[in-house]
Formats: C-alpha cells, sequence, structure tokens
C-alpha cells in the first residue's frame, strides 16, 4: 500500500467549542426517578453533574496542550486517512510497540502509560527497557477516517497499520491490544506473523471456525435471543467458567452491541447532533465495565472520561466507530481449529473485566508464554492498572527484544 507521513497537531476551532457548549447549555433531560442508580443505564443524576462540569470547569485547551505534548502525525494509506502517535523511547535501542485501542476508548487511554513506556528510567525502571510507540487510531475512530466501502471488518485493519510501520522504518515489532485492538491482533498474527517479536493482550473475543463441542446450548439463552446468538456451555472448568462470564455480558451489558452490529446509523442519527446523548452512551461502559469501589471517578476522572468523549465529538466519530461490529459481524472471519498463532503471547486478565480471560482457552488460539491474572482491574486495565500493565509489559518483550538484538548483531 502506498504510504505518506505528515506532522498533524491537534486543533479544535474556536467555533466547534462554542457550539458544543450552546448544545449543551441546551440538553433537554430526560425523565428520571429517585431509585433510577445505573442498572436502568447512564444515570441521569451523575449526567446532569459531568455536564455542568463540562460547561463551566472542563478546559479543553489544557487537554489539547497536553496531548500535543506528543509527537502526532497523519498517513494517507492508498488514499485512506489514519492518525497516530509515534513516540521514540528514551533509550538504547527501544523495543518498537504498536499500541491498538478499542472502542469506546481512544489512544486517549494510554496517555497515563506512555511515559512509563517511553522513558522507564524515570519511573524506576532501565532505560533499555523504554519502548517506542506507534499507536494509531483505528480506522473511523476519533481522528481517523471511516473506509467509504462496505465489508471492513477487523479482519482488514493490520494491513493498514503494518503499512504505516514499515514506513516508519519497523519491519519487526511487537503488538499490544485491548477491546477490539486484542481482536485485530488475532488476524495481524495470522496474516502477518514474520513482522511481529511477541504479542500482549488483556481481551480476546474470537471463537474458532467449527468450535462447536457436543455441549447444548443454554435454553433460557435460545428463547431470549435465538439459537445463533446463545454461547456454547462447554464441559471443561475454564471453559464453562468463561462461558458463564459470556453468558452473564450478554444477557446483561450486550444491548449496545446488539445495537452496533445491527443499525450503526440509526445510532450515528442519535448521537451525531447531541454530545451529551453521546456522552450517556460511553460513560455508561466506562461506568460498568472499571474496577472500582466506592466512587467511580476513583479510576476515571472527568477529564478523563470528557477527554476520550471530545476526540470522538470533534471528528463526529461515534457512528462511524461502531462500523466495525457492523462489518465484522456481517463479514465475519476465522481460522480453522487447531490453527494458532505461534508468535509468543502475553496475556493480563483483569477479574473486573466484560469477561476476564481463561489461560486454557487462550491456548487454543495463541501461543501464550506468559500468563498473569490480575487481582483487580476491569476492561481498561492497561489505564486502571497502569504501573501494573507497563511493567508486565516490559518483563515480556526484554528477553524477545534482546533475542532480536542478537540476532542481527555483527557475527
Amino acid at each position: 500500500m502506498p504510504v505518506t507521513i505528515k506532522p498533524y497537531r491537534l486543533s479544535v476551532s474556536d467555533e466547534l467549542l462554542a457550539d458544543l457548549k450552546q448544545r449543551l447549555e441546551r440538553t433537554r433531560w430526560p425523565q428520571s426517578f429517585p431509585e433510577q442508580g445505573w442498572d436502568y443505564g447512564t444515570n441521569t443524576d451523575y449526567m446532569k453533574e459531568l455536564v455542568d462540569y463540562w460547561i463551566h470547569e472542563f478546559d479543553w485547551r489544557k487537554q489539547e496542550s497536553e496531548i500535543n505534548q506528543y509527537p502526532h502525525y497523519k498517513a494517507d494509506v492508498d488514499g485512506l486517512g489514519i492518525h497516530f502517535m509515534h513516540i521514540p523511547g528514551r533509550g538504547p535501542n527501544p523495543t518498537p510497540l504498536c499500541m491498538l485501542h478499542g472502542y469506546p476508548w481512544s489512544w486517549a487511554t494510554f496517555l497515563r502509560i506512555i511515559p512509563r513506556l517511553i522513558d522507564p528510567e524515570a519511573f524506576g525502571g532501565k532505560a533499555e527497557d523504554a519502548f517506542s510507540l506507534v499507536i494509531p487510531s483505528l480506522c473511523g475512530f476519533c481522528l481517523s477516517d471511516q473506509v467509504p466501502q462496505r465489508g471492513f471488518g477487523f479482519q482488514h485493519h493490520p494491513a493498514i497499520y503494518r503499512s504505516i510501520l514499515h514506513e516508519l522504518g519497523y519491519q519487526r515489532y511487537g503488538l499490544y491490544g485491548g477491546d477490539w485492538g486484542g481482536i485485530i491482533t488475532f488476524p495481524w498474527g495470522h496474516q502477518f506473523p514474520q513482522d511481529l517479536i511477541g504479542i500482549h493482550i488483556n481481551y480476546m473475543g474470537q471463537r474458532m471456525r467449527d468450535e462447536r463441542p457436543d455441549d447444548e446450548r443454554d435454553p433460557d439463552l435460545i428463547r431470549g435471543f435465538g439459537l445463533a446468538n446463545a454461547p456454547i456451555r462447554p464441559r471443561d472448568p475454564d471453559s464453562l467458567t468463561f462461558w458463564k462470564a459470556a453468558e452473564r455480558f450478554w444477557i446483561d451489558q450486550s444491548g449496545y452491541s446488539h445495537v452496533n452490529m445491527t443499525c450503526p446509523q440509526s445510532f450515528a442519527h442519535l448521537v451525531a447532533d447531541s454530545p451529551v446523548g453521546a456522552a450517556a452512551w460511553i460513560v455508561e461502559k466506562y461506568h460498568q465495565w472499571s474496577d472500582w469501589q466506592e466512587d467511580f471517578e476513583e479510576v476515571f476522572s472527568k477529564d478523563d472520561l470528557l477527554t476520550n468523549i471530545m476526540l470522538y465529538w470533534i471528528n463526529n466519530t461515534f457512528g462511524t466507530a461502531i462500523r466495525i461490529y457492523y462489518e465484522s459481524h456481517h463479514h465475519p472471519w476465522s481460522v480453522k481449529p487447531g490453527n494458532r498463532i505461534e508468535v509468543p503471547t502475553a496475556i493480563l486478565s483483569f477479574p473486573k473485566d466484560i469477561v476476564p480471560l481463561m489461560k486454557s482457552r487462550a491456548e487454543k488460539y495463541y501461543n501464550v508464554t506468559r500468563f498473569h491474572s490480575m487481582k483487580q482491574g476491569g476492561h481498561f486495565g492497561i489505564f486502571e492498572e497502569a504501573d501494573t500493565y507497563a511493567e508486565d509489559l516490559r518483563t515480556f518483550f526484554r528477553p524477545l527484544w534482546q533475542q532480536e538484538e542478537k540476532s542481527h548483531a555483527p557475527r
């Protein structure tokens, strides 16, 4: 794929910010009731508090300045505009690492861990463990273009970002993925294993083609969702634990996914004109999927939430981002049983993730050489537990990159 790269600086116009403020001030709130809580969806009282902060206290220019402290670029990949960050590590021969976010994330989710990865010495680590980071906005997300054609599922993403890495001079590199980013590592590892020194994930959502153990499907799920969507009930303990968690998620929290898979453009009309509606949709996921005890903002401050929401709002990409669900659902991709990725793979499993990972299941898909079950953390574990995640990335990639250096040393 032909690639051209130009520097990019995030600069939102005053007119867009003024328009946003007017929309926030004109919010028409839904009816609520005293015992609403969060189990009906995003809590209205919290949203009123968040929007009041958004109008009167949130400083986008401050966030914009902090974002721009890192080098940003726009790549033209065969006519498709892809935003990415390229941040050199501060150490001798840093490990190249491509980091892939998910939904409703953005690359802003990595802002907490970035300094720990590029400059480990500043956090008590060793300079030789530094990473050079390439962090794209996924196609259709935030500052990247959507693909105008139908059928661009998760299996088509690797070639786009790989072409950028090669243009930057990285022929060999590591890969991190969470949520959709984790799913994208699966076709990447099958399509371009020769590029990868290692893969690190905390989420995987794929299932092998024809993976049909002779177990019965849950009859309640069959009645509720139809046979095609009913998860399989395996007999081995690890898989059973996984699928029970998957069932709970499917029943209680997966409504957003059905919307995304079936009618993304209807949803786009709902949120393109309403920053509060869009924010409520995203905030619910952060509230449900993170690990907190007394207060949701123990994990995500209002600034954290609003910065991520703004990156969707400024380019009107709430609707385009969720096309990955529709395209991947209607144009599925998988591999035959037994055809796993042989690239060394590390996994962090977080207890409050939407579906915590099980080692025995992961080993069907990846060559798992490191597996660690965390004591705390949720779906956004790389943000929630940034120090721990940074250390795990260093520990995993250190020997792999050292071996890579030895293999290319003069003889």
